[in-house]
């Protein structure tokens, strides 16, 4: 089921690659989406401003070890495209190892310092322990995630998304069997939902590695593949940490965001939670092409195809753009229906008023979203760091300025209007990054034929292999 996206037509590849993972990534966000809704009809308003609190938080240390385990593997997707097996094999070993040990120290970080974030997050008193009792949890289940993660960026790398779409198929029907059961049945109110996520979570990871295992021969590792080759551990970090950086960038600034928002109310908390459940479902494509041309771009620069990653990410920005487009239309017009499925009628109207201010103001800046994911994950597959990471600074930055004048001035539309804004701002400037990386290190010739560019563009790779922070 491995996919070489080296040859054949790439809108076919990447709408061949893509769909299973916007699939899985819908799948994913449901069961997410199915804790709140059952949060918030069966335990209460309180405790769906409890899960939304800490949503920031999760992105925060979730986010930095997704952001490593995809760097880790981008390596993995470059041999498979280059053809060195043993090469793959090497990078595999030494990304399972880095993992183990950066799971253990962030899992013991995260817990000791959860105290001190949730009280600088200006997390409400009536929501507090609720939230601390549902963030620990997460947390110590962190390995879980990171085994899906993982496994699942190493079946991407060898074009194959079809078997994490499986799992996390899977993962989520188990996910709404445990809610009910743990929420309804057992009732051990956020506390249930956090466990619910953990255990699907560690399920769907779990069934990856069992196909690794019996139907992926390519990935057969030996003894001597079980090491930190240091070859491997200087592209695997050189990759791997600015992409995490990236997303701890970015988790910062919406945590400045949420910290703001936490002192509008748990209703205000509970409408935001909602939306962001919403926004994040309709926009799981954004991500799902993001990962997509990281696999296209490092398979093909592999293969030092440099025209035909300009060509991908094309392609790749129009059906964004289509996609932005039509369900920012659908999603205004069925808003007010959604926001049903997560509160009771005694707290509809309150709760509308909140979340359609939100949902208004971020769908409009879709498009810069999806630039944002395609041109970020792009340069990251060439072995581009820097910008991608810089991009990510531009975020913080946006946030953190929105949010100090939320709090200044106490005005939630201000908070709302944040997100779409921040998307439009690191949107044109990865774009610009963009055009700036390819045209120093992949330059066109006007003059050459396409076979002459493409010999001149492999001779510049193999001078100049890409950019690092390291």
């Amino acid at each position: 089921m491995e996919l070489d996206m080296t040859k054949g037509k790439p809108s076919v590849l990447i709408t061949k690659f893509m769909l299973p993972l916007i699939i899985g990534n819908i799948f994913q966000q449901l069961y997410n989406m199915v804790d709140t809704i059952i949060v918030g009809r069966y335990v209460g308003v309180g405790a769906l401003a409890a899960v939304g609190a800490t949503g920031t938080i999760m992105f925060l240390i979730l986010g930095f070890m997704m952001g490593l385990t995809t760097g880790f593997t981008v390596l993995t997707a470059q041999r498979f495209g280059a053809g060195d097996m043993e090469g793959l094999r090497k990078s595999v070993g030494s990304a399972a190892i880095l993992s183990i040990i950066v799971t253990i120290i962030m899992t013991i970080a995260s817990v000791a310092g959860m105290d001190w974030l949730l009280h600088r997050m200006n997390t409400p008193d009536d929501i507090y322990d609720m939230s601390k009792n549902y963030i620990v949890i997460i947390c110590l289940g962190m390995c879980f995630s990171i085994l899906y993660n993982l496994s699942s960026s190493i079946l991407r790398a060898l074009g194959n998304s079809k078997v994490p779409l499986y799992s996390l198929v899977a993962a989520a029907l188990l996910n709404v069997f445990l809610d009910l059961f743990l929420i309804i049945v057992i009732p051990l109110g956020v506390a249930g939902a956090a466990i619910a996520t953990v255990v699907s979570q560690g399920v769907a990871g779990i069934i990856c590695v069992l196909y690794i295992l019996k139907k992926v021969p390519i990935l057969a590792l030996e003894r001597s593949h079980w090491q930190l080759d240091p070859g491997c551990v200087r592209h695997q970090l050189g990759i791997g940490v600015p992409m995490a950086l990236q997303f701890s960038i970015t988790a910062v600034g919406t945590i400045l965001v949420q910290a703001a928002l936490n002192l509008f109310g748990s209703t205000a908390v509970a409408a935001y939670t909602a939306a962001c459940k919403v926004e994040q479902l309709v926009t799981q494509p954004f991500g799902a092409i993001g990962m997509t041309m990281a696999t296209y771009s490092a398979q093909n620069r592999g293969v030092n195809d440099i025209m035909r990653i300009r060509k991908g990410t094309r392609i790749a920005n129009g059906m964004s753009a289509a996609y932005s487009v039509v369900v920012y239309g659908i999603l205004v017009l069925i808003f007010p229906y959604i926001i049903r499925l997560f509160v009771g009628s005694a707290d509809y109207r309150s709760v509308l008023e909140y979340a359609e201010i939100y949902i208004i103001a971020s769908g409009a800046c879709f498009i810069p979203l999806g630039m944002i994911f395609i041109f970020r994950n792009v340069m990251q597959g060439c072995g581009h760091s820097f910008w991608p990471t810089m991009g990510g600074v531009v975020e913080l930055v946006c946030r953190t300025v929105a949010a100090y004048a939320s709090v200044k001035t106490m005005n939630y539309v201000l908070v709302c209007v944040s997100n779409g804004g921040t998307w439009l701002v690191t949107g044109i400037f990865l774009a610009i990054a963009y055009l700036y990386t390819f045209k120093k290190h992949y330059p066109r010739n006007p003059g050459l034929t396409a076979s002459q560019t493409k010999d001149r563009q492999k001779s510049s790779l193999e001078h100049n292999p890409g950019e690092s922070l390291f």
